[in-house]
């Protein structure tokens, strides 16, 4: 499979990099440091340096792909808006390219915490983290209106650790039993593993170790 990876050379990019070409896949890695940072040498991974927002290069970059997985990350403050913009644009460069299928990574806040409220907004949802689970919303949002295949997923605390293989999952809700959070490894295995299932097809995913 040809797989197209934004935010390649965060922590959870790494994972999904690595762990895609070791399962024999074709991996462009797109980002604006992807020469700079440890990438692993290999024949099957192409490296693009691009800006996030520029249509031409994000188009260029999913042309050709069967998917597409997106590690954005960013700031924490609500002048960051790399999450919500960045999805803006792939999106919309995936739509014009035809290619239908997208794995991306959210964030905790933007699950049900009932039929009315997300977790965000409730009472003892922490306000350090209030500006940047807006914008993985946001970025929800987007995923949401399009006619993309997506789905969206929403971990807690990501702990740079290799995959274990076990963690619980959850459709629109938090996972149960939920420990908020889950190593960088089992976060990529699963984000991979789920560019070829249909089970969370246009849903938001709990996930925890």
């Amino acid at each position: 499979m040809n797989i197209t990876i934004f935010g390649a050379t965060g922590m959870v990019g790494k994972e999904l990099v690595k762990q895609a070409l070791h399962n024999g896949h074709q991996v462009k890695a797109f980002g604006r440091n992807v020469f700079t940072e440890d990438l692993p040498k290999d024949d099957n991974l192409e490296l693009i340096q691009g800006a996030l927002f520029d249509e031409g290069q994000v188009l260029k970059a999913i042309k050709g792909s069967d998917a597409v997985l997106s590690a954005l990350g960013g700031a924490i403050t609500d002048a960051d808006v790399t999450r919500s913009l960045g999805m803006k644009n792939i999106v919309a460069q995936m739509e014009k390219a035809g290619v239908k299928r997208i794995v991306a990574l959210g964030g905790m806040g933007s699950l049900n915490a009932d039929e009315d409220t997300l977790v965000l907004d409730t009472p003892d949802y922490p306000s350090a983290f209030f500006h940047v689970s807006k914008e993985h919303y946001k970025a929800y949002e987007f995923l949401k209106a399009s006619n993309l295949d997506w789905t969206f997923v929403c971990p807690g605390d990501i702990i740079n650790a290799e995959a274990t293989g076990h963690f619980v999952t959850n459709a629109d809700y938090l996972p149960t039993p939920n420990n908020s959070k889950i190593t960088s490894g089992d976060l990529a295995l699963f984000m991979l593993n789920q560019v070829s299932k249909t089970d969370y097809i246009d849903k938001r995913v709990g996930i925890s170790n």
